[in-house]
């Protein structure tokens, strides 16, 4: 099932992070560690990091380099208007997505194909 699961999460990484950013303003690592203590352990780091400079390329997201006390400064991203639009979309597509694969699950189950 892990690799089935990594499969999936590919295709969905980049509206689980726009919701994250939608709830607040966060980091690279911040969002990593977000992920990884609700059951997402599998999640690389250097994926997360990838999917950022996508969503900053795309204009989904607003960045401010913040000081840091152990190195270089953080780059925080905050989803803008641009990228709260594209997360509605992404919840429209999962609600309609959702709908039909639990459709095709219950179809599928032989005690609702009638006798």
């Amino acid at each position: 099932m892990g690799n089935q699961m990594t499969e999936m999460l590919k295709g969905t990484l980049e509206g689980i992070v726009l919701a994250i950013l939608a709830r607040r303003s966060a980091y690279g690592y911040e969002i990593t560690t977000w992920l990884r203590d609700r059951g997402f352990s599998d999640i690389a780091e250097g994926t997360i990091y990838a999917l950022l400079v996508r969503i900053e390329q795309r204009g989904f997201v607003d960045v401010e380099k913040v000081p840091s006390e152990k190195g270089p400064p953080r780059k925080v991203y905050s989803i803008n208007t641009k990228g709260r639009e594209q997360l509605a979309e992404f919840w429209g597509t999962w609600d309609v997505l959702a709908e039909r694969i639990d459709h095709l699950r219950d179809n599928d189950n032989p005690q609702n194909r009638g006798a």
